[in-house]
């Protein structure tokens, strides 16, 4: 199936923006990014540049073009807009206001938001039918998965439509059927990040120690197979036997533990401080973010050639 989406709108032009920009545009969208003048716009070429670079693609042939306000965007012409704005739920419901006011009644408006839920960012809108989500993950020129998120509003075979133009985009779409809290990557990830907050803050294990277990344990199968299909191959028996005497003794906190919560608030945030469990300096941050990149690319192309 070739993709329909020929013109379509990026509101909000950071990382990910940024990054979906150049993966729509290198799979040949006309893509229109909305970037406010500031320190996203500024430093947009070079990340875009960057991005492309990893997709192998001449950024200079890729139709993106920049826009300053929502305004100014071909809204006649758009066959879908992802909202991609900074994780604020006001700001976000304004945006929908505005996308509301100014697209074409049949145009999908999703949201690439990992924080709020669609439903809440509609709340209170009309055509609340052609509204859904629409998830990618970090960095999303490189990460197949996207997520369509449906409320109760939206309009099931508009839902289906979009799945079908994700996959027609080599994209790896999943439908998430409720817009439950996290969706489906994050809530499980959430699970993972708390058993694992757990142990280290239990002295079960260091954070070193953590990251290994899962990069070369369960982790480096989930390349291969999936948590259902992994432990279809080794047997639903042990797996439900294991169950029984596991599951009671897994971390059941509501809240983050009080270690990442007192660092946090010392400002010890990871990269973007230069400091969370690892220090980090400008040249450590570049070789890290390779490292990722070149793994990341390396994962790829294992399942892409699963397709061949």
């Amino acid at each position: 199936m070739a993709t329909t989406l020929k013109n379509l709108a990026v509101v909000g032009a950071g990382t990910m923006g940024t990054d979906m920009a150049v993966r729509f545009a290198a799979a040949g969208c006309n893509v229109y990014l909305m970037a406010r003048p500031g320190k996203s716009r500024d430093s947009y070429a070079p990340r875009a540049r960057r991005s492309a670079a990893d997709l192998g693609a001449d950024y200079s042939k890729l139709k993106i073009e920049l826009v300053p306000t929502l305004e100014d965007l071909p809204w006649a012409q758009l066959d879908l807009l992802i909202e991609n704005v900074k994780e604020d739920l006001a700001v976000k419901q304004e945006v929908f206001r505005a996308m509301v006011e100014l697209a074409k009644p049949e145009t999908p408006l999703t949201s690439n938001s990992s924080t709020y839920s669609v439903r809440r960012i509609a709340e209170g809108l009309e055509t609340q039918e052609r509204m859904a989500g629409l998830h990618f993950f970090m960095p999303v020129h490189l990460i197949p998965l996207v997520e369509v998120v449906l409320t109760e509003h939206t309009d099931q075979g508009m839902g289906q439509r979009l799945y079908e133009e994700m996959e027609a985009l080599q994209f790896k779409p999943v439908m998430v059927k409720q817009d439950v809290p996290g969706f489906l990557a994050n809530r499980m990830q959430a699970a993972l990040s708390r058993e694992a907050w757990s142990l280290i803050d239990r002295g079960v294990a260091t954070p070193e120690d953590v990251d290994r277990a899962v990069r070369y344990g369960f982790g480096f199968r989930y390349v291969a197979a999936g948590p259902v299909l992994q432990k279809e191959i080794s047997g639903l028996d042990v797996t439900a036997a294991a169950g029984k005497s596991l599951y009671p003794d897994l971390c059941k906190d509501d809240a983050p533990p009080k270690f990442l919560l007192d660092k946090v608030a010392r400002g010890e945030c990871g990269m973007k401080t230069g400091k969370g469990f690892w220090e980090w300096d400008e040249a450590k941050i570049e070789a890290e973010r390779a490292r990722y990149a070149k793994a990341l690319k390396a994962a790829l192309a294992i399942l892409q050639s699963e397709e061949d």
